[in-house]
């Protein structure tokens, strides 16, 4: 109110209200603005339970929406969002409207202002469905419509399962409270056709359909983004409606999701014509909303699983990331606060009445006061990883997030009215479940197609009563619960390992977890006695799997599986401490000058560089011996540098400590697996050695063998290679800050000032100077070329590409430029226009051009090799948007 009014979301870091339009674009995520004071169109019942039912708050919302909200609006907006918010929010505040006017104290002046409100915005959303196939178009112009002219719209072909099926219970309800059947009728083709279009032989749908031909245009299934609500509102359907051939879909659905996308406590995306094939080893956060619907359902057990492993994964980010890997690591890091947790958490607490959900809602709350609230509202975090925040707060956290928590620790006698009368929508508005006896003009049973034959049990044709659901067994949900408590690893760590604890007395198999090294010879020939072998995974990870009937005896099998318990308690030990972001390895040497920036992995002791801002910064040094696994034979080289030295053979604390005790200020650790690279494998962490870490005091980062053979490859051609270890990448300003500006720098910067001029001058002399280098080449020796064509080979720092457009390396940036005031002085050796230094390189590179050119070649490899993975990553980023 304060802050935002009238605009459609706040800001909550600018404490400013964002108005479509006037804002940098979002893209499709600005769909859901259309200028129609949204945050208070999605939220003004929830004013009703907030804070001692503001039954008062909630009139005047009411007033100010039927006084300055305005439909008609020339504006393009998503057929979905304002669906399930602005109709939502409309019909919801007009079912809780006419509830308090029945009571006779409040709302005695409304005369179902906002129900011709809905309808008035239900026939601008008419024009979405004038498609051959039912399905609406994803957006439409609430002035214009679709096709008009001025719509800038339609053209569109593809929509989402969820866009097109999440309108059932608006629409449906606009039409029973209105008596006009034309919403209900539009709602259900589209769920009709959806149906038709379903994988016959998994009974599952895809994520994107085209509006015209049907074809599922994304063919991966799961219950999380583009789905979701699609699910909830078939069974949703049925409990407003009472149509039974909702819940047969439902059910239908509801069994593949079980047979083939349930992996407890996963639920992992398919594809729909091979449904036994994972389509992607991540899950999003919108999937929390479906231990929720297993609860409306009546399939508690899953519901508790997932709602477990949920739940752990919040305790070790504290907040539920976009997007995460089945082994728990942060795929997508923003958490925009997301309510569906919540709603799941309040449903579970409904069905169970175990007072271990209000610990869960406990944790919700204090999590979004500590990490999320600011001044003027609470931000959406825009890394789990940092607590980072992103200056916007939707308007469903304020629909849902606190509605579900209120409700979670509400009393019954905390309501002015009975929950249970109601049925909440997607977007957490209520709608009367009177409806399903009012203005029924449909036809409620569905004849277009059979369904499939499944076990009885799978169709329960009433709403679960929970009181009888866990007769006798109070402790039922924590049964389920506790054999999930370590699926996720928690942030508090053990001084003690329960492995440990249990070998403590009893025997101990021939070979520990802890002195395990995958390169020892001995080591493996006792794993193969013990029945366990050892896969080696393209990340440069090894894999260990145990089969008993491999193993020597029944006592090495015995050892073996000893091991492996050991092995996966070390593994999940090494992984207590917090999961730390990745880090930057900035080369700012000549001639990159920090443009080169590798992805590396962070390390869990020595230096933390994300509380050194300045980070560490030195020459490399390659260390002897290589892997740093004894005590370093060349100290003199590495004091005062940054060692670089390869994975394997010891413990990568055992390296850190080998090279601090050299002088070294820092050290990285390059992959020993040929190809590995941070593009394809996930961030790999360098985990301590099991023991105290606090002596050491260096930074040490891990670069995949492909980012490590850069640096290599600069220290082969440029020998003097200088790095920046931090946590994130710095600008030039921040690298030379403090520091004496070289003269290469300088004097690339007086050249800019004339560039213009410069670029004239070497277009029409590049082609003399090749003539030349090749005349020379010819003859043996080397020539002097044109005065303009040296000056013309030292490029700006801006400049990135080591070869120019006509092939003249620029690698002559090599060679130290003098300063201004030594412009005359002769160049070093590698400088052409040197008789002397031509002289001296005659016999083994007759010129100077062929000396570059060798030079460049392996910077022109890398920067081949970047702008394939450049183009890749586009269009990965583009398939998963």
């Amino acid at each position: 109110q304060e802050h935002a009014y009238p605009a459609d979301e706040l800001m909550p870091l600018t404490c400013r209200g964002r108005v479509r339009g006037q804002e940098p674009s979002r893209g499709d995520v600005d769909d859901a603005l259309g200028k129609l004071r949204c945050w208070i169109l999605n939220t003004c019942i929830t004013f009703v339970f907030q804070v001692l039912n503001k039954t008062k708050e909630f009139e005047e919302a009411v007033k100010k929406v039927i006084k300055d909200v305005n439909l008609d609006n020339d504006i393009v907006v998503s057929v979905f969002e304002t669906n399930i918010r602005v109709l939502g929010g409309l019909l919801g505040g007009h079912s809780v409207a006419i509830m308090l006017k029945e009571k006779g104290e409040y709302m005695q002046w409304y005369n179902g202002e906002l129900l011709h409100m809905a309808k008035e915005l239900g026939y601008k959303l008419l024009p979405a469905f004038n498609t051959t196939s039912g399905l609406p178009y994803p957006r439409v112009n609430l002035k214009f419509g679709v096709r008009h002219p001025e719509a800038r719209t339609g053209t569109e072909t593809d929509t989402c399962t969820a866009c097109a099926g999440t309108l059932i219970l608006e629409f449906a309800a606009l039409s029973r409270f209105t008596g006009t059947s034309i919403f209900e009728e539009y709602a259900r083709k589209a769920l009709d056709f959806i149906w038709e279009k379903r994988q016959r032989s998994s009974n599952l749908v895809g994520v994107t359909i085209n509006i015209h031909t049907g074809d599922w245009v994304r063919k991966d299934s799961g219950v999380g983004a583009g789905i979701d609500s699609y699910y909830e509102y078939l069974l949703k359907a049925y409990v407003l409606l009472g149509d039974d051939s909702f819940l047969e879909r439902f059910n239908t659905h509801y069994d593949a999701i079980m047979r083939y996308i349930s992996q407890p406590p996963l639920l992992l995306d398919v594809h729909i014509h091979k449904p036994m094939l994972n389509a992607r080893t991540w899950m999003d956060s919108l999937l929390a909303f479906f231990p929720g619907l297993q609860v409306l359902k009546g399939d508690i057990r899953p519901a508790i699983e997932t709602h477990e492993m949920l739940y752990q994964v919040i305790k070790k980010h504290n907040f539920l990331p976009e997007a995460f890997t089945t082994d728990f690591r942060v795929h997508w890091a923003q958490h925009p606060l997301r309510p569906e947790f919540a709603e799941s958490t309040y449903f579970l607490y409904k069905a169970t009445g175990d007072p271990y959900y209000l610990e869960v809602g406990k944790t919700l709350i204090e999590n979004l006061n500590k990490y999320a609230r600011v001044p003027c509202g609470f931000a959406a975090m825009k890394d789990v990883r940092t607590g980072s925040h992103e200056d916007r707060m939707d308007s469903f956290f304020l629909a849902e997030m606190f509605k579900y928590l209120y409700l979670l620790f509400a009393d019954k006698e905390d309501m002015i009215f009975d929950i249970e009368d109601y049925i909440f929508t997607t977007e957490a508005h209520l709608l009367p479940l009177w409806l399903s006896t009012t203005n029924q003009t449909i036809s409620k049973k569905n004849t277009t197609t059979e369904y499939t034959e499944l076990d009885d049990s799978n169709f329960d044709w009433t709403c679960p009563n929970t009181q009888i659901l866990f007769p006798n067994d109070p402790m039922f949900a924590q049964s389920i619960r506790e054999p999930l408590k370590n699926v996720v690893d928690k942030s508090c760590p053990r001084g003690v390992s329960r492995v440990e604890e249990s070998l403590g007395s009893g025997p101990k198999p021939p070979l520990r977890a802890r002195d395990f090294m995958a390169s020892n010879p001995e080591h493996l020939e006792i794993l193969k006695k013990m029945g366990v072998s050892l896969i080696h995974l393209k990340d440069g990870r090894v894999q260990l799997v145990q089969h008993a009937v491999q193993a020597a005896s029944s006592l090495d099998a015995e050892d073996g599986l000893r091991f492996m318990q050991e092995m996966i308690e070390l593994s999940s030990q090494q992984q207590k401490e917090q999961q730390l972001p990745p880090r930057a390895v900035q080369i700012v040497s000549h001639p990159f000058f920090g443009r080169v920036v590798l992805t590396a992995g962070p390390a869990q002791f020595g230096m933390d560089l994300s509380k050194h801002k300045t980070g560490t910064r030195g020459f490399v040094a390659t260390i002897k011996p290589y892997n740093g696994c004894s005590e370093i034979t060349n100290p003199e080289a590495v004091k005062e540098k940054i060692a670089l030295m390869q994975r394997g053979q010891c413990m990568f604390a055992e390296k850190a400590r080998n090279i601090q005790k050299a002088g070294a200020i820092g050290g990285i650790v390059i992959d020993d697996n040929e190809g590995s690279s941070s593009d394809t494998a996930p961030l790999f962490q360098m985990a301590g050695d099991g023991k105290n870490t606090d002596d050491i005091t260096i930074p040490m980062l891990f670069l995949f063998n492909k980012e490590g053979n850069i640096i290599l490859d600069a220290i082969r051609e440029y020998e003097a290679v200088e790095v920046l270890l931090s946590d994130k990448a710095k600008d030039r300003a921040t690298i030379f800050k403090g520091k004496t500006i070289p003269n290469y720098i300088i004097d690339s910067n007086l050249e800019m000032e004339n560039m213009d001029q410069k670029l004239s001058e070497n277009d029409s002399h590049k082609q003399n100077s090749q003539e030349d280098a090749s005349a020379s080449q010819d003859a043996g020796a080397g020539s002097e070329e044109p005065e303009e064509g040296e000056s013309s080979d030292v490029p700006h720092p801006d400049s990135l590409s080591p070869v120019d457009s006509d092939g003249v390396s620029v690698s002559n940036q090599d060679s130290p430029v003098p300063g201004a005031d030594e412009a005359g002085a002769a160049e070093p050796a590698c400088v052409p226009g040197d008789n002397q230094a031509q002289e001296q390189q005659a016999g083994t590179q007759p010129s100077s051009k062929v000396n570059w050119d060798n030079k460049a070649q392996p910077m022109e490899s890398i920067l081949a090799d970047w702008n394939e993975d450049i183009e890749a990553f586009e269009m990965m980023e583009k398939d998963e948007l």
